[in-house]
């Protein structure tokens, strides 16, 4: 389809062109003949009466071409089709400008007559030509408005085959999880009947709990979550607990909370999720080993998470890609976590995740920024 549209587009261009170059040719034949007419009425003492009323009668019907004919000194003679009134504007300057400007349109044409006349005629192009001129450059900006469009329509098209496949995929997932969840459930209730040691119950309880949340944030993940105003400083210090609890103990936690109460309109499964996908990204890129910081902060307007690591960085080339979803440069993974970032964090809660610095060997730093109020 594109081709077809493309040798249509330069066609016409072509025939455009083609027909540019025509008229030109008929313009510069009746200047010629114009210029010849001239010549004829100052020899018009050598002709008949008849034929000096035709070469006067050539000389009206010039039609609106834009001429100005000159002496030898270049010296303005005669000017025809040009909006320029001498009295009114006694300034020649203006009228100078133009014969330059006429002069780099097209080739003059000489008007001699023995040593009594020696003239030059220059003309421009008239306003047919001139529309000419620009109609390809019109058809070139419809094409590239219409190329525009139909990129918009196939990247539209293509979002929301993914959205579809986000959500089904989603809901699937969770549906496939809650078969077994429901089991663990039972067996540990069971356990806690045969007086099983507490402490061992609770840890598995809270790894249930863990997996319905894991389930909720799938079923979530389909359609548009709820937000609802929670302290996102407590959110973000009992993330910060669990994942440390389960992570290497070569890692050095360190993070930086405000004392005070924040709310914000979050969802609090989802944003958890986006904290634990960063949070991971970096271990992994630590390999299990290094200094971990996250940094919450607040502004008028937004809350500020920053969380770093250091591990070995991201090449300028792919900081750009980081967010796309199947991308990864880990030998095992689907690379769908920094998507599901920014999927949370930009189209959920209108707000923006980046890689606010990298340095190779030397680890990374993104940046959450939510917005305080809807």
């Amino acid at each position: 389809m594109f081709l077809c549209i493309f040798a249509i587009v330069a066609l016409i261009l072509w025939n455009t062109n083609v027909l540019f170059q025509i008229l030109k040719e008929e313009e510069r034949t009746k200047m010629e003949l114009w210029a010849t007419a001239q010549q004829e009425l100052i020899e018009n003492s050598d002709l008949s009466r008849d034929y000096g009323i035709l070469a006067f009668d050539v000389i009206q019907k010039i039609g609106v071409t834009p001429i100005i004919q000159v002496d030898s000194s270049d010296y303005i003679k005669d000017i025809k089709n040009i909006d320029w009134n001498a009295s009114k504007d006694p300034d020649s300057i203006a009228l100078y400008d133009l014969l330059s400007h006429l002069k780099t349109e097209n080739d003059p044409i000489e008007i001699r007559y023995k040593d009594i006349v020696n003239q030059t005629l220059y003309y421009g192009n008239s306003k047919l030509l001139k529309k000419l001129q620009y109609y390809p450059l019109a058809m070139l900006l419809i094409l590239l408005l219409f190329a525009a469009v139909l990129f918009f329509f196939f990247q539209t098209t293509k979002a929301s085959e993914q959205n579809r496949l986000w959500a089904g995929m989603a809901k699937e997932t969770a549906h496939q999880i809650g078969t077994p969840l429901s089991s663990l459930m039972g067996w540990i209730t069971l356990l806690k009947e045969q007086k099983i040691a507490p402490a061992s119950l609770d840890e598995m309880e809270k790894d249930i709990d863990r997996l319905s949340v894991i389930t909720e944030r799938f079923s979530k993940v389909g359609s548009l979550p709820e937000l609802n105003n929670h302290d996102v400083v407590q959110a973000t210090e009992e993330a910060l607990l669990y994942l440390k609890k389960r992570s290497s103990q070569l890692i050095q936690w360190t993070w930086k909370l405000p004392q005070n109460e924040i709310q914000i309109p979050i969802n609090l499964s989802l944003y958890s999720w986006t904290l634990e996908n960063l949070i991971k990204n970096g271990i992994d890129a630590m390999k299990g080993r290094g200094d971990l910081n996250l940094d919450l902060s607040e502004s008028s307007q937004y809350i500020v998470i920053r969380i770093s690591d250091s591990g070995q960085g991201i090449t300028p080339k792919n900081i750009k890609s980081i967010f796309n979803p199947g991308f990864t440069t880990k030998q095992r993974g689907w690379g769908l976590g920094l998507s599901l970032v920014k999927r949370i964090i930009v189209d959920y809660h209108q707000g923006s995740v980046e890689v606010l610095k990298s340095e190779i060997g030397q680890g990374t730093t993104f940046e959450i920024r939510l917005k305080k109020s809807k």
